[in-house]
């Protein structure tokens, strides 16, 4: 019952929003003939009715499209966000009116002529406007489903004044969030491992998140996976969702059973899965630090199962350390005020919310406003953070201007 009076909710929310936007549809074509007029609202409206009908019935849907399923609905959502934006122009426009209106009332009333507000007319150009922007967003939306496995190489060469000089020159590759339960297409991400392994990186580090929920997700993609090997081996940490919080399960012991599974899994890939613990590299007399916990986050809704109280401990000694942290948060919260001597941070977790703009120095994504380090590089005096953009997805499945990564470091 409660689902229903939710969709039902969902229904006259969407209703209005289409009403609205039908202003702008009218408005456009006003000058043309009714007959071109009947089509174009009838497609309005019959493309609305459809999309509400889709949404209503995705539950009982669900048997018969499978994997098509978030597919039908990120289209729907991607429908009704392009409206929201589209909307936001016309907004705008009703704003102009409106003080076009009281602006002219005033006058009005003082020369005796009066002004109604059927002789202010919607712009045009503001519903063209709207319309266009919103029609821009949801191809771009639509597009994404196309990219999900455009891998990105990004290198950055990392100076640091207190590395063993017997370290200049080490590559490492990282790589995060996975999200084995999303992946499709085993033959793209075999080319996107194949891209790592082009590297020939000296260290490979992967920060977490392997699956969405569950350690079955893994499947035949634990072959591709293990194909990956270093000189200094491969490395791992646990995400938020490898510990499968988000998923239902029969008891606790199922829960953890899962976990043990999926720490199994790693092992069998040859992968050494760090759990608030760390490694010690030696080369011609040099040493630094590899330190790994569980995920910890800065952000309340997420438990914090690091312990850096664990896992720094017997590290005071080295001069160079890097930390493995799944969550960015993590830097700010603790690392950068408790660890000053920790020198570099890997992190991942945000996915760039797999939609921004990235372009000559400039990048945006609405996941900014969540986190304050969500992408890239951040440097804070001797220390550095980088957060990995994410290999795979979850929820929307595409890519809009935050392409998947592989972080290609050199230390110097």
């Amino acid at each position: 019952m409660r689902s229903w009076r939710l969709a039902w909710m969902v229904v006259i929310i969407a209703l209005l929003l289409d009403l609205y936007l039908f202003q702008a549809v009218k408005s456009v074509s006003a000058e043309t003939s009714t007959r071109t007029r009947t089509v174009i609202y009838g497609v309005y409206w019959g493309c609305s009715a459809l999309a509400l009908v889709i949404f209503c019935f995705l539950p009982y849907l669900h048997r018969r499209l499978g994997r098509r399923l978030g597919y039908a609905f990120f289209i729907i959502i991607g429908i009704y966000l392009a409206k929201l934006l589209a909307c936001l122009f016309l907004l705008i426009d009703d704003g102009r009116r409106l003080v076009q209106w009281v602006a002219g009332g005033v006058t009005g009333s003082q020369t005796g002529t009066g002004l109604s507000a059927e002789g202010i007319y919607r712009s045009v150009f503001m519903s063209w406007l709207g319309l266009g922007v919103g029609a821009g967003l949801y191809l771009a939306f639509l597009y994404g489903f196309t990219t999900k496995y455009n891998y990105r190489i990004h290198r950055l060469k990392l100076a640091f004044d207190n590395l063993p000089s017997s370290f200049k020159g080490l590559k490492i590759a990282q790589l995060s969030d996975i999200h084995s339960g999303s992946l499709r297409n085993p033959a793209a991400v075999s080319r996107g491992i194949d891209m790592v392994l082009a590297e020939k990186p000296d260290l490979i580090l992967f920060t977490g998140d392997l699956v969405n929920d569950k350690a079955v997700e893994v499947g035949d993609y634990q072959a591709i996976f293990a194909r990956l090997k270093a000189p200094l081996g491969v490395y791992s940490i646990l995400g938020n969702h490898d510990y499968g919080d988000y998923a239902w399960w029969e008891n606790p012991e199922a829960k953890k059973a899962n976990l043990d599974r999926l720490m199994r899994i790693q092992r069998e890939m040859g992968w050494r899965l760090l759990v608030n613990e760390h490694v010690v590299f030696e080369r011609n007399g040099g040493q630094i630090a590899l330190i790994g916990i569980e995920n910890w986050s800065a952000k309340a809704r997420f438990p914090k199962y690091g312990k850096m109280d664990v896992a720094y401990p017997g590290t005071e000694s080295y001069p160079f350390k890097i930390l493995m942290s799944h969550d960015p948060s993590h830097w700010d919260a603790e690392v950068r005020r408790d660890y000053p001597d920790i020198d570099l941070m890997l992190a991942g977790h945000t996915h760039g919310m797999q939609f921004g703009l990235e372009m000559a120095g400039f990048k945006w994504s609405p996941v900014q406003y969540l986190y304050r380090e969500w992408a890239g590089l951040y440097e804070e005096g001797r220390q550095k953070l980088y957060v990995n953009r994410g290999f795979g997805f979850i929820g929307y499945p595409g890519r809009v201007g935050i392409m998947p990564e592989i972080t290609i470091i050199e230390l110097a």
